[in-house]
């Protein structure tokens, strides 16, 4: 606490200062107006020495404070000596003209030199708030002068009583001034530490705020390790009984339940601390339709529910916008209607209008026929975990975050996110939204029916082609013109024909090097495996690979840094493909992992289609740059 008073007393010397300077201009204009009342009194030729004189301490106060305006806080011992001298001198010498107003006005002067004094005590008050020697300075030739009223009054002789009134008067009033001068420099050093002590607790409330989400970030790339593995095991699960098989769907099913609450509360966490971003690249909005229909047909089914959509065919194509995030939000809505709809149908109405200059205004309803919603349910809708209080998570289950989130993905979008419901009248949620015109040139990026987080995202601008479901080897190019081929060359070709895939996985974990293990071993794969950067590297020196799978965050030595120096090195693995495996799926995550040479990007948890999709995608872009070369 010491150190806070001597840091608002160090800064209040400066804050004085910066005041004074701040009303140079007031004092300059009261000083005119003053010499215009004057001058009939006191002459012309006395008026203009006074003014002459008046400015030169003006300019005095400027020499002083430059250096304090333009350096830190503390101030030395002399410089607030100086300080306090500039001030004195400014105050003595404007005050001074109530001596000469007394002296020549009389009684009539003397009148005009007290209403000065008063005036100018009350801005010495004001203007030194902060600081009280300042304002000490400020007013003792004020004060001075003030308290030579009664001899004044005496000397006009004026009777006893009256002479005993003004000496009463001023005494008071100069009591008042020193009172409320006190006060205003104790208000001020509160409101200053009040201040201060907001910022302290704003700037401890941001880091506790990203203390907590980089926690988060940490427990749900560690918690993706476990899940990935239990879905990777149960998708590869060939148990010829039934039972068997009902586990194995009831473990894969956990697992995505689970991947899901993590993927809510991660969003919701980025939301909060204003990380969460949207991209804008062009897709096929039918076609991303579509795939949310099909994705949702199944569950629909199996309610008893009728599944529609309205208006598919009027919409545009081609569209410029964050894929991702819009199938997040629909899927979010379609999740919740289907969760509360129990007969009925849901409807999915889309429509589109042509928006100036160059976008498309599209609105997206998905109406149902269930229970319907009250007033007070309405306004407590989009509240975070709010469902979880009224008991419907334990219900219906979920995390109580889809609506919140879907909303501000919506707002980051620049549009809208409404809803309208009645008890027995079902809920109708409409998303408006204005996007770019997609490029029709422009390859599209295809949305993969899966979760968000296993679609395998590209970080080139290339697209990948669509998997080749009977084998992950990749098809012969085809060439402009046969080739003839030597001997040697037409046996190196055969031989490589014949070899396996050779793969190194390079993870910190050993359940994630096991899960992909398990998942690409069936397919004929020799997998060598690396525990973290450094063996990674040793590894690349041994063998030649035909794609790596690296883990991004590692400890030492993490998967960018790894890629960066295999690249460098020049080694025989030099212009291998790397595939980025990582939870972290912002875009400049991704952007990160591009400008370290990886050439693709996988996020956990894995799931053999996202893994198997990023070996396809990247054995055709080897084949087809063979090709290439080759031609």
């Amino acid at each position: 606490m010491k150190s806070t008073a001597v840091d608002i007393a160090e800064s209040s010397w400066t804050a004085a200062v910066r005041q004074r300077t701040g009303a140079a201009v007031q004092r300059v204009v009261a000083a005119a107006a003053v010499a215009l009342v004057v001058t009939p009194m006191v002459g012309v030729r006395f008026t203009l020495g006074w003014v002459v004189l008046y400015m030169a301490v003006q300019a005095m106060e400027v020499v002083v404070y430059r250096p304090i305006l333009k350096g830190p806080d503390e101030l030395s011992t002399g410089r607030k000596l100086a300080i306090l001298a500039v001030v004195f001198a400014n105050s003595t010498v404007f005050s001074s003209l109530s001596l000469v107003l007394w002296w020549i006005g009389g009684a009539f002067g003397g009148v005009c030199a007290v209403l000065m004094l008063t005036a100018v005590m009350l801005t010495a008050i004001v203007n030194a708030t902060r600081c009280q020697a300042v304002m000490v300075a400020g007013l003792a030739p004020q004060v001075g002068f003030l308290l030579a009223t009664p001899f004044f009054v005496y000397a006009l002789h004026a009777p006893g009583p009256l002479v005993m009134s003004a000496a009463a008067a001023v005494v008071l009033f100069t009591f008042y001034v020193a009172i409320t001068g006190q006060r205003m420099v104790e208000a001020s050093v509160t409101v200053v530490r009040a201040h201060a002590l907001a910022e302290e607790s704003r700037l401890r409330a941001e880091r506790s705020l990203a203390d907590h989400t980089t926690f988060l970030a940490a427990i749900g790339h560690d918690l993706r390790t476990p899940i990935g593995a239990i879905l990777a095991g149960a998708a590869e699960l060939r148990a010829p009984d039934a039972q068997s098989r009902n586990s194995a769907n009831l473990i894969t099913d956990a697992g995505l339940m689970m991947k899901a609450l993590l993927d809510d509360l991660l969003d919701h966490t980025r939301i909060g601390a204003g990380r969460m971003t949207v991209e804008a690249k062009d897709f096929d909005l039918r076609q991303m339709l579509a795939q949310t229909l099909m994705l949702w047909r199944g569950v629909a089914d199996a309610k008893g529910l009728k599944l529609r959509i309205e208006g598919a065919s009027a919409m545009p194509r081609h569209v410029k916008g964050d894929v991702m995030r819009i199938r997040q939000v629909l899927n979010n809505l379609m999740s919740n209607a289907m969760k509360f709809t129990e007969q009925g149908q849901i409807t999915l109405r889309v429509q589109a209008w042509p928006e100036e200059p160059s976008g498309y205004a599209l609105l997206f309803e998905i109406v149902d026929t269930g229970p319907g919603m009250t007033s007070d349910q309405l306004a407590r809708l989009f509240t975070p975990f709010d469902q979880t209080a009224d008991g419907v998570s334990a219900r219906y289950g979920g995390s109580g975050l889809g609506l919140a989130i879907s909303r501000n993905l919506i707002d980051l979008m620049g549009g809208r996110l409404t809803v309208r419901s009645a008890p027995g009248q079902g809920s109708r949620f409409t998303v408006s939204l204005i996007l770019p015109r997609g490029d029709e040139a422009a390859q599209i990026v295809e949305v993969v029916d899966e979760s968000r987080l296993d679609i395998a995202r590209s970080l080139t601008p290339s697209v990948a082609p669509a998997p080749q479901p009977a084998s992950v080897a990749p098809s012969p190019a085809p060439e402009p013109e046969p080739v003839a081929a030597t001997p040697a060359v037409a046996e190196e070709a055969e031989e490589a024909e014949d070899q396996p895939l050779r793969l190194l996985v390079v993870d910190d974990h050993d359940i994630n090097r096991r899960a992909v293990q398990l998942i690409l071993q069936p397919l004929g794969c020799e997998i060598t495996t690396a525990a973290d950067g450094m063996i990674a590297l040793e590894r690349c020196q041994e063998a030649v690979f035909d794609v790596i799978f690296m883990d991004v965050r590692m400890p030492e030595l993490d998967g960018r840094e790894t890629t960066r120096r295999l690249r460098a090195g020049g080694g025989p693995n030099a212009a291998t493909p790397v595939v980025a495996v990582t939870a972290d799926t912002a875009p400049e995550d991704v952007a990160a992992c591009q400008a370290a040479g990886m050439a693709y990007f996988v996020s956990k948890p894995l799931t053999p289609p996202a893994l198997i999709g990023a070996l396809q995608h990247v054995l055709n872009d080897t084949a087809a740059q063979a090709a290439t070369e080759a031609a």
